[in-house]
């Protein structure tokens, strides 16, 4: 579904990424995961269009989207919850729900998706027209994945999303990621919370340094003795 081949990006002179390859199949979790500073987020945004790689190529559904806008890549499938919620202050919960679906035309199909979302989300249907920026950090996640979801995407981009969440709350979010690829929609996650991103996820690569130093099953990955001592205090 989506391939990503030798992909380098700069900031400047500085090298964030380099020469890091993967894929995501369809139907697939794929968990990236590795410290802060690693490229994880740069990944990401390049894949959304939101930066330019300096070189490699990303392939999705077969045609490349290098070049593509983020307006086109969100057409085409693909939708980014972004690292921090960005979520819109000012605007009810619903207001923030409506922008992920700005563009599309099918104004009834929006309505039954919308609805999907209330009931996945129940908490967002009863805080529907409250300020979104007034919710706790753990509704305001379910916000943005919701947001997200309402443009109907095949491959949803999720950065970090168990970011500054009570241990309960991070387990409830990683269940309803799971949930969502039940329903037929493939994830790619990044996630410095390596144990719970590799186990729910089909493969796992590890990034270090912007480049991928290991990759194999979720399952494989957590009993890596190189992991359990990196990223999972063994």
């Amino acid at each position: 579904m989506l391939t990503v081949n030798n992909l380098a990006v700069h900031y400047g002179v500085i090298e964030a990424i380099r020469e890091v390859s993967f894929e995501v199949k369809e139907g697939e979790i794929v968990s990236l995961i590795g410290a802060n500073g690693a490229g994880k987020s740069t990944i990401l945004k390049a894949v959304s269009g939101l930066i330019r790689p300096s070189q490699g190529e990303i392939v999705y559904e077969g045609t490349p989207i290098t070049t593509a806008t983020p307006k086109q890549i969100v057409e085409k499938g693909i939708s980014q919850v972004p690292e921090g919620r960005h979520i819109f202050s000012g605007m009810t919960v619903l207001e923030n729900l409506e922008m992920g679906a700005f563009l599309r035309k099918d104004k009834n199909e929006v309505e039954k998706d919308l609805q999907l979302v209330f009931d996945r989300f129940p908490i967002l249907k009863e805080r529907k027209n409250q300020d979104a920026a007034t919710l706790s950090g753990g509704e305001q996640q379910m916000v943005a994945m919701g947001r997200a979801l309402m443009s109907r995407p095949r491959l949803l981009l999720l950065d970090e999303p168990s970011m500054g969440l009570a241990p309960i709350l991070i387990k409830e979010i990683f269940h309803i990621i799971e949930e969502i690829n039940r329903t037929g929609t493939t994830v790619l996650l990044i996630e410095q919370n390596a144990k719970m991103a590799l186990k729910i996820a089909n493969r796992g690569y590890v990034l270090e340094t912007g480049n991928v130093v290991q990759t194999g099953t979720g399952e494989e990955l957590l009993e890596s003795d190189i992991i359990q001592k990196a990223y999972l205090g063994g």
